[in-house]
């Protein structure tokens, strides 16, 4: 079995009407997951795809998926780009990240870990973007920022210098799914550029409208980690 955690990316995804969401309880608090003969779904974002990037519970999705026995998780990520060469339409397999909101579930003991990306899984993703001819980069850097709204250009400006995509969500899954010891990479599809990166004026609504245009390729990218992990 294996964890795919999505978020925007797969708010209407047709594969989530085929199954029912099983409730899992955690010391966190509760998460809904959609359960599949190989794999499960996860919306970052809560069944009613309500919870804002700021309020996502972090530790309860992940020892939810940790409390099921799974080991391994596929994250699915919207992402902006701070880079006019890096277009819409482009995915990303990032190899490191930037955050400085941190995240933790060790608040009442001292315990440090090397953050990062798990390399065979990387690799993992890597092949099925290859293996499914899809428009990818192998490497990246995510910055993460807080949310709710979207970056000033200023903000971008500075990331852009140290970074190539940026989003809400993956680093703070990424330190956790770490702490748990679970191995844990990313899928990023880019759906906009940042503020200000091209002169066009960027709206979220913009950014719905673009990810809804890849729920197709979602859907294939999940069917295949699905037949190649079995």
């Amino acid at each position: 079995m294996i964890a795919i955690l999505g978020g925007t990316s797969i708010f209407s995804l047709p594969l989530l009407k085929e199954k029912g969401p099983k409730r899992v309880s955690t010391k966190y608090g509760e998460v809904f997951v959609y359960p599949f003969a190989r794999y499960i779904i996860l919306n970052r974002h809560g069944i009613n795809k309500d919870i804002p990037p700021h309020r996502i519970n972090h530790p309860a999705n992940l020892t939810a998926i940790k409390s099921l026995g799974i080991k391994e998780v596929i994250a699915l990520n919207s992402c902006g780009s701070l880079d006019e060469e890096i277009k819409p339409g482009t995915f990303i397999v990032p190899d490191d990240y930037l955050n400085f909101d941190m995240a933790t579930i060790f608040d009442n003991k001292i315990k440090h870990i090397t953050p990062g990306f798990d390399k065979a899984l990387r690799r993992f993703c890597i092949r099925i973007l290859k293996e499914l001819n899809l428009n990818f980069r192998d490497e990246g850097i995510y910055a993460q920022t807080r949310g709710p709204r979207l970056e000033t250009k200023a903000e971008i400006n500075l990331l852009k210098d140290y970074a190539d995509i940026v989003g809400m969500t993956l680093s703070k899954e990424a330190t956790i799914a770490r702490e748990l010891g679970l191995r844990y990479a990313s899928i990023c599809s880019v759906d906009n550029y940042a503020n200000g990166v091209i002169n066009k004026p960027l709206s979220y609504k913009l950014i719905r409208e673009n990810v809804k245009r890849n729920l197709e390729v979602w859907e294939r990218i999940i069917k295949e980690i699905a037949r190649q992990k079995k």
